[in-house]
């Protein structure tokens, strides 16, 4: 078939997967690089959670860099701004806020100062002068200073402790003489004792490129102007200043370097009122789920400042606010170890990607397709919509490999071929109802999906029609749209047959994937049975049990209300846990990852069941698989009602059987048709080790059949003369399977071992 060919290395299709506009779109639905609310709130853009996080961990002096990078004297500001970061601390809400103040004044305390001379830089042709002995003059002048500008600055003070004495009076004694003398260290030249007066500004402005003042010497020297309340280019002059004539150390500090970057702009020739990037505080759209914050108060204080004991205590009081909703909830989005924003750009980038190799597609193939980060994200990200449009396109454009999903689109062709059946009710050639079991129901279950049809064509009248097959999902899944098409054509066919009757799904998926394909009405057998009751013999279950919700019933109330109504009705009692109905984690099968990606699937199955002491059930036959696979207790709710339990979970090549035994045993004890069966004319031998191995690396038993028939017909295969065991193979498809086997006796062969790769041998001899 060409659905099967593997895909062409030489020819290459290209196909966006979003335009730049959606692609925006979806990512601004991720808030994980939303700044936390402390940080929004500081107009400087200190991230106090990050102050916080180094405090904690003992890293004091990395505490300190940061508040050295924001600003010049940063003891100032530790003492001296009204810390709006503290007033936005989501910690107010139980409790008290974290001392960010005093976490800043114990990383100045206790960080020591950043060693080295830095990087080398190369002095600024524009001379800067700044006028004026208050806040915004004295954090200007170490702003210019810091950005390489030869500056001049003009104060009345005599001296450098006068200046922080009159600019900082609520500095302690200590820490007044350690920020002189970070000022007196800086490359500015101080010239103290200034006369400043409008004169003396007249007669040394014109030495200058960039001209600054205080906004009180602005206005001294121009009383009868009114100048633009912006740390901009004032109409005077072209003068900077700050806001307002006595601003506070945090405005004074913001004005500084607002006009910082006005300088920059000027002296590049630059409108120094545009482009200038995010200023100021913000609205942060960061979520934080509150619920697992544990209230408490502050560590207090001494006068002295917390020792580095205190400062930690206090800083681990922070909660790191940020939103990881999704991720906490997600296997696939913790195994990937990215959020939602930057998955999304990889795998856009990787399905953009024509020649070279696709990096992502694994990770793509990986996503369970749940749904239920929408559900846990605030703003709904859909992470299934994005990993299931990049299999589409990848498929559509010959990018992604056949080898992910291949065995299970066989497996689905197997359902809707050989082992499909669709047939009326005996008695009627148009039917009311039609029962569509699902081919995991078959598989697993074979007896309860026979007792539920003998059922309900007895207790519902107009006829029962039977349709034995696949929904489809697994190739919408696999994004291979054009078999999807197909089984759409040969379903709709089947039920315009059967007279268009109602159908009645046995799996939460095959109703959810037969109604987006069919656009009728699909009822569920819980439903159902919720109607005209239990069968006689139906199971009671006494012990208490845990309800996995199917992912395909996320979002669907009436479903998950009436499976428990139904479990109610079988006496079982249910544990209520945090992760059922819309919360619940995806069994591992939903989005062929138990196929693609086998240890994550395990991952997922294992966290579905972190109660190991309770049982769990669930109307997915799938999940019951993968929960007993996991070596979990678990049961399907048609097991109890139909008093049908399926035992161990079977293996690929037992769940292939189990489909064709069904099939034979309904066509010959419902509709009395007999039923021939061709077997080998040899026996093959499968231990239980190697049958696990089988199972394993999906191989099936008619692929050893199909060896061994290849060696039956030719005699072709390796002979190893110390063990006496001989080594077969044959290609079949895109896959070549070898199988190392032993002659018991005529036409007995006993299979040791066996393994398969897509690669093509040829052997040549020369």
């Amino acid at each position: 078939m060409d659905h099967f060919k593997e895909r062409s290395t030489r020819d290459y299709f290209q196909k966006k997967l979003y335009t730049m506009e959606e692609l925006f779109k979806r990512e601004n639905r991720c808030i994980y690089e939303e700044p936390a609310f402390c940080h929004a709130a500081c107009p400087l853009g200190l991230d106090a959670k990050k102050l916080a996080f180094f405090i904690e961990k003992g890293a004091f002096s990395d505490a300190r860099a940061m508040l050295e990078h924001i600003t010049p004297f940063p003891m100032i500001l530790a003492y001296g701004c009204d810390a709006p970061c503290e007033k936005a601390c989501r910690m107010n809400e139980v409790g008290e806020g974290i001392n960010i103040r005093g976490l800043e004044r114990a990383a100045m305390y206790h960080g020591s100062p950043k060693g080295g001379k830095g990087l080398f830089k190369f002095k600024k042709k524009q001379k800067a002068a700044v006028f004026g002995s208050d806040l915004f003059s004295l954090f200007l002048a170490g702003e210019l200073a810091r950005k390489s500008y030869p500056t001049s600055f003009y104060v009345n003070q005599k001296d450098a402790i006068s200046l922080l004495k009159d600019c900082a009076p609520f500095l302690l004694k200590d820490d007044l003489v350690n920020e002189a003398k970070r000022l007196e260290n800086m490359d500015i030249k101080i010239l103290y004792s200034s006369n400043l007066t409008k004169e003396f500004f007249e007669s040394e402005k014109d030495n200058f490129d960039i001209i600054a003042t205080s906004r009180s010497f602005l206005d001294m020297c121009f009383p009868n102007d009114i100048p633009n309340k912006e740390t901009l280019l004032a109409p005077i002059s072209n003068i900077l200043s700050s806001q307002d004539s006595n601003p506070s150390v945090l405005q004074s500090i913001f004005d500084a370097r607002r006009a910082g970057v006005s300088v920059d702009r000027i002296s590049q020739g630059l409108d120094p009122a545009s482009s200038r990037g995010e200023e100021g505080s913000r609205e942060s759209r960061l979520y934080t789920n509150m619920n697992e914050a544990i209230p408490s108060n502050q560590i207090y204080e001494p006068e002295n400042g917390y020792i580095t004991k205190e400062a930690i205590e206090e800083a681990s009081r922070c909660i790191q606010c940020k939103c990881e909703e999704c991720i906490k909830h997600c296997v696939f989005l913790q195994d990937t170890g990215k959020y939602p924003k930057k998955l999304t750009r990889e795998i856009f980038n990787n399905v953009d990607i024509i020649m070279g190799d696709h990096m992502m597609n694994k990770t793509i193939n990986s996503c369970s397709l749940c749904g239920q980060c929408t559900v846990t994200c605030p703003n709904g990200y859909d992470m299934a919509e994005i990993c299931l449009d990049a299999r589409e396109n990848m498929v559509s454009t010959t990018k992604m490999a056949l080898a992910y999903h291949e065995f299970a689109l066989l497996d689905m062709l197997f359902s809707n071929n050989e082992a499909f059946l669709s047939k009326p009710q005996v008695g009627y050639e148009k039917c009311k109802y039609v029962f569509f079991p699902g081919c995991q129901a078959g598989a697993i279950a074979p007896d309860a999906v026979f007792k539920a049809y003998v059922d309900l064509s007895k207790r519902l009248d107009g006829g029962v029609g039977l349709i034995n097959g696949c929904c489809g999902a697994i190739a919408k899944w696999a994004g291979r749209t054009a078999i999807y098409e197909e089984c759409e054509e040969q379903l709709k066919n089947e039920i315009n047959k059967l007279g268009n009757p109602l159908i009645i799904a046995a799996c939460p998926t095959c109703k959810k994937t037969l109604e987006e394909m069919l656009k009728i009405e699909v009822k569920g057998i819980w439903d159902v049975l919720n109607e005209i009751g239990l069968p006689k013999g139906a199971l009671e279950y006494d012990r208490p049990l845990i309800m996995h919700d199917s992912c395909s019933a996320r979002g669907d109330s009436d479903m998950q209300a009436s499976i428990r109504k139904l479990t109610n009705s079988l006496g079982c009692t249910l544990k209520d846990v945090p992760y059922n109905g819309d919360m619940s984690e995806c069994c591992g099968y939903g989005g062929l990852v138990s196929y693609v990606n086998k240890e994550l699937a395990s991952k997922m199955a294992q966290s579905c069941t972190k109660d190991e002491d309770v049982p769990f059930i669930s109307y997915c036959m799938a999940c019951r698989d993968r929960f007993a696979r996991e070596k979990r207790e678990s049961m399907h709710v048609l097991e109890l009602v139909y008093a049908a339990p399926a035992g161990n979970p079977p293996d690929i090549s037992k769940k292939r059987k189990n489909r064709l035994s069904l099939k034979r045993k309904l066509l010959e004890e419902i509709w009395k048709e007999e039923v021939i069966v061709i077997n080998p004319e040899y026996k093959i031998v499968i231990s239980e080790d190697v049958a696990k191995i089988l199972d394993e690396r999906m191989i099936l038993e008619e692929d050893v059949y199909s060896v061994i028939e290849a060696y039956h017909e030719d005699g072709s295969a390796v002979y190893d003369e110390i063990d006496g065991t001989l080594t077969s193979s044959l290609r079949k498809g895109n896959v070549t399977f070898w199988l190392k086997f032993k002659k018991d006796e005529p036409d007995v062969y006993i299979i040791l071992g066996a393994y398969s790769h897509r690669m093509k041998v040829r052997v040549r001899y020369e």
